[in-house]
């Protein structure tokens, strides 16, 4: 496929997007390398996670190939043009990847997490034809684990974070989205609340009162990075801040 010539999404896009990923701080080193050097994707598996990636990536302008074993997925990718083109192959056999151009390309998706022996196997098949990136979706913690033995750079946990995202958004409506360092600490971008508007960072004291800092400040359209203590919060705003969870949770 011919190189796009678009640039890069925009740190938003890219904040956005990897709250599908389940993170660790190796896993930020490898998305800021994959950011600035991927051009073109592949996606195995084209079932909901697959098709959603693979329309996401596309959309976004970028090159895509879909690949999966049923031809009926194929067909209704090519329909729907959620690709730049979609193949079937059975992503078991190497030698069906390499026919299809899968080995050249920068990035790959395995988003074939519910079949565990067909995303170890086509994840292994991919790290030693020296794919450069590959992200693996996994059903289960043992089974993400398998995946990084043979050479995931990054497992996803869609049904996890997805679960994890709905109880957040029931119980803490404010939170608007949840980036977590570890388990007992997150950055997360909360809606400025009404009790906050009008008043500067520093009237708010949230390091001293919560133990939370603070970011940055804005909104879609524009944030402002590490806001002075003169900052005047306004409602409809938002704010990126960094803490533990348990102080998150009690603002």
């Amino acid at each position: 496929m011919a190189e796009n010539k678009q640039t890069q999404p925009n740190l938003d896009n890219y904040q956005r997007f990897r709250t599908f990923f389940n993170l660790d701080l190796g896993s930020l080193k490898f998305l800021s390398n994959l950011r600035r050097e991927t051009r073109q994707f592949a996606v195995i598996g084209l079932g909901r996670f697959g098709r959603a990636v693979c329309e996401t990536l596309y959309n976004m302008g970028y090159d895509v190939l879909g690949a999966d074993v049923e031809e009926k997925l194929v067909a209704q990718a090519l329909t729907d043009k959620i690709a730049s083109s979609a193949i079937r192959l059975d992503c078991t056999e190497a030698s069906a990847l390499k026919e299809a151009g899968i080995f050249e390309l920068d990035t790959v998706i395995v988003a074939i997490g519910n079949y565990l022996e067909e995303s170890i196997i086509t994840t292994l098949n991919l790290k030693e034809a020296g794919v450069k990136y590959i992200v693996a979706k996994a059903s289960s913690e043992t089974h993400g684990k398998l995946l990084k033995k043979v050479g995931a750079d990054l497992v996803v946990y869609p049904e996890y974070e997805a679960g994890c995202e709905l109880a957040y958004t029931l119980t803490k409506p404010g939170i608007l989205d949840r980036f977590e360092l570890d388990p007992d600490n997150s950055i997360v971008e909360i809606a400025i609340p009404e009790e906050f508007d009008g008043k500067t960072l520093a009237e708010m004291k949230l390091r001293s009162r919560y133990g939370l800092n603070v970011l940055a400040v804005g909104n879609d359209d524009k944030f402002i990075i590490n806001p002075p203590p003169q900052f005047v919060l306004t409602k409809g705003l938002s704010m990126v801040v960094i803490g533990s969870n348990k102080d998150i949770n009690r603002l």
